[in-house]
């Protein structure tokens, strides 16, 4: 066995532990950052990546931008009570709600929030794991049957997404 081949298998030793470490996270390049910093490592990444790849190993990735709605554009929408301004003199006066995903290892969750425009708290809100009419309306009836309101406008972003838009 070569030289090179023996130290390929006592970096990747290195490269599995600290890729547990990191609880499958680390990519190559925090791998090889980490070898060098911490371990006085020094090896290329591509070198690291290829190790990696041998051993199955895989970093998590960041998912910037998923879309989970699209709207019909036909559909009629309902008038804009609050024209973009966000202000309420008084509590459950105006209401806004929302949705956003939260990415988690076994998939998303999609989070449905009411946030109570005067003091900023959220007055109701589900989580599941899918994105249907029910989620939005567990969201509201939590709101509903814990402040009882009267008279309160309720504003929607009409499943624009990313995120909070408001």
């Amino acid at each position: 066995m070569s030289e090179r081949r023996r130290f390929d298998l006592v970096l990747s030793g290195k490269i599995v532990t600290i890729y547990r470490r990191s609880r499958g996270t680390y990519g190559s390049p925090n791998i090889h950052a980490e070898l060098a910093d911490d371990h006085g490592i020094r090896v290329s990444r591509k070198r690291v990546a290829r190790l990696m790849r041998a051993a199955g190993l895989k970093g998590a990735t960041l998912r910037r931008y998923v879309i989970t709605t699209q709207a019909d554009p036909k559909a009629e929408r309902p008038v804009d009570l609050v024209e973009r301004e966000f202000y309420a003199t008084a509590p459950d006066r105006l209401w806004v709600a929302d949705i956003t995903y939260v990415p988690t290892w076994s998939g998303f969750l999609y989070l449905a929030m009411v946030l109570d425009v005067f003091s900023r708290k959220i007055v109701g809100w589900a989580m599941d794991t899918h994105l249907r009419t029910e989620l939005i309306l567990q969201a509201l009836e939590m709101a509903i049957v814990q402040r009882q309101p009267s008279g309160v406008i309720h504003h929607s972003d009409h499943g624009c997404q990313p995120g909070f838009n408001w």
